[in-house]
């Protein structure tokens, strides 16, 4: 879908590349932009002049203009051009009907050079495959080229419809300071030294969370903000160290209010920036245990099946000790059905067994069904009741390859989700232009840290709990459910949020089940706490990843490409070379000094 769209020479006090059509035939006009393509045919010299805006053909003809036509013969790509002229239709045969403005062309009489350009590193007015370490290094001349400009265009036009989706229903955008404390909430804090108080650090904000909640204590009940995020933390396709999210919390709400308000709002952008064919209206919605149980994951890709089978009830009594060790210690077994594979061989096998080791699994069984028969390395070991039980009972047939993990449940989620994954890849089992949304809730609010020895939050510690579950929090805190929700689409999430705690009792509750005594409790998170003791409403909100949802919405595949100035997959910033060494006197100013790494710590750039 283009998200090109031309101005009104009116508003803007000028023409551009895409504005001009037939009607304006005989019409004197300039121009200006960049050479997008030059043509010499010995006589005419043909140019398209491009801009953010489109393509126009202009013409040189040394027997009307010699003086531009001498001009336009020096002229190469990517040269800054103004060229005044007058605007005629194309001769008949020679239109260009997949231009806007391919029924006319202009006949140059005056040009201009604002400024020449040495050949890019790289072609501009092209799509081709360039190393992304060269484009990140040049990204001012990646960010000419027709598809970078569409994908910055195109996040332009969603955060807009964002801002007026919410200022429509109520929602006041306020911005929050950049310079906070540094607090634990997860990933590591980007910190930052001031010279006015030397030896003390403000930190980057990995979210807005504890000022988004301070706002609800202080009336504004409908907040939101295109708000910027900073995390140390690794690198991957869909991560950078500071990236933007959509951020909204709410007062007197539950968790249907949030999920109501961000579900119609992707509905909306779906429809109107992709022409992707949504699969679940209104949005899938299932439980975390039901997701882990049926799929081994928090954020399963929907657009396909291969769902986990438990089998373990049925080898309850197997004589295969492999299997029946496992029930005996507690564990599970569980199997998914892949169609069409039954003729791997020996090497493919292997090459899928090793996946499942890579994610904890001990070994991968697996049964063949071919020719009405049925194969399997531990076929004798099983009955024929138990082997129907592995098969054909949860829906093998002819051709199918069933592969089965005995393990712990989480052994047995991670490493059947990671082959559910490899074979919907590999398979194409996931249609490309389907969107499947799904909401999962009822996370579990805390989890054990062995290392630590306490309890942690799954997700943030503001988060609050189903409040059937509060006597849980003394017997069993890791069954306790939080009123949290993540947004998923297509096998990734997308947002999150929940409803918070808004009673100091409770928070500090937590808090103290996390590690924190009551004075590190104060000086880590005294304005929250503080503020919930004056009168803070019931509240909650959702953070929505802007970079993640245009990286969808543009069909690309990482968030680089919807940012128009990422780092690299290591963070690093390759037009500016950050990070970078500072001066002796700065580290001065700020009472720093620094300790060097080893030779072999030293971080690859690229």
């Amino acid at each position: 879908m283009s998200t090109f769209r031309d101005v009104d020479p009116a508003v803007t006090g000028k023409l551009t590349c895409g504005s001009l059509r037939a009607v304006n035939a005989g019409e004197q006009v300039v121009l200006r932009g960049w050479v997008n393509r030059r043509r010499d045919l010995g006589g005419l010299i043909f140019i398209d002049l491009r801009d953010r805006y489109g393509l126009t053909q202009i013409v040189f003809n040394p027997e009307i203009a010699p003086a531009a036509h001498e001009i336009a013969s020096d002229v190469r790509n990517e040269f800054v051009l103004e060229a005044t002229g007058i605007v005629r239709e194309r001769p008949e045969g020679t239109r260009n009907p997949r231009l806007a403005t391919g029924d006319i062309e202009i006949e140059v009489h005056d040009l201009e050079v604002l400024n020449t350009a040495v050949n890019p590193p790289f072609y501009i007015n092209e799509e081709s495959d360039v190393d992304e370490s060269l484009r990140l290094k040049y990204r001012y001349l990646d960010l000419r080229r027709e598809r970078m400009q569409r994908n910055v265009i195109l996040r332009h036009q969603i955060v807009k419809y964002m801002r007026d989706y919410l200022d429509d229903r109520g929602f006041v955008e306020v911005e929050t300071p950049l310079l906070i404390r540094s607090t634990p909430e997860g990933a590591r804090d980007f910190v930052v030294p001031s010279s006015g108080f030397p030896g003390e650090f403000y930190a980057l904000p990995q979210s807005p969370q504890q000022l988004k909640q301070l706002l609800m204590v202080a009336g504004l009940d409908r907040y939101f903000q295109i708000a910027r995020c900073f995390r140390d933390e690794a690198q991957r396709a869909d991560r950078q160290p500071e990236f933007t999210q959509l951020d909204i919390e709410m007062s007197f709400v539950e968790e249907e209010d949030i999920m109501g308000l961000i579900e119609q709002l992707f509905i909306e952008l779906t429809e109107k920036f992709t022409e992707k064919r949504m699969s679940s209206r209104p949005f899938t919605r299932m439980t975390y245990a039901e997701a882990m149980d049926r799929f081994g994951s928090d954020r399963p890709d929907l657009r396909f099946g291969l769902e986990f089978q438990n089998v373990t009830d049925a080898l309850r009594s197997t004589g295969f000790k492999a299997f029946a060790g496992v029930i005996e210690n507690g564990g599970v077994i569980k199997a998914i059905v892949v169609p069409g594979c039954a003729g791997y061989s020996r090497s493919q096998i292997d090459e899928i067994t090793e996946i499942a080791k890579a994610n904890g699994a001990k070994g991968l069984a697996t049964f063949a069904l071919r020719d009405g028969e049925v194969k399997s390395p531990i076929a004798k070991f099983l009955s024929e009741t138990e082997i129907a039980a592995l098969t054909t009972d949860i829906g093998a047939r002819d051709g199918d390859l069933v592969l089965i993990v005995a393990d712990t449940f989480d052994v047995v989620s991670k490493a059947l989700a990671e082959l559910r994954s490899h074979f919907g890849d590999v398979l194409g089992l996931a249609d490309p232009n389907e969107f499947h949304f799904l909401w999962i809730y009822e996370f579990p609010l805390l989890e054990w840290d062995e290392e630590g020895q306490r309890w942690d939050a799954t997700h943030n510690p503001f988060c609050g709990f189903l409040e059937e579950d509060r006597s849980l929090l003394e017997t069993d805190p890791g069954a306790v459910r939080a009123k949290q929700y993540d947004l998923t689409l297509n096998g990734f999430e997308i947002g999150g949020g929940s409803v918070r705690m808004h009673k100091r009792e409770d928070q500090s509750k937590i808090f103290a089940m996390m590690g924190h005594p009551p004075d590190a409790q104060q000086e880590r998170f005294g304005a929250v706490l503080d503020g919930l003791e004056f009168g803070a409403p019931p509240h909650g909100g959702i953070a929505m990843g802007l970079d993640r949802w245009v990286m969808f919405a543009a069909d690309e595949n990482n968030i680089r490409e919807v940012m128009a100035f990422p780092k690299n997959q290591r963070g690093v910033d390759l037009m500016f070379d950050a990070p970078s060494p500072i001066d002796e006197q700065q580290l001065i100013d700020v009472g720093l000094a620094l300790r060097p790494k080893p030779e072999d710590a030293q971080p690859v750039r690229e």
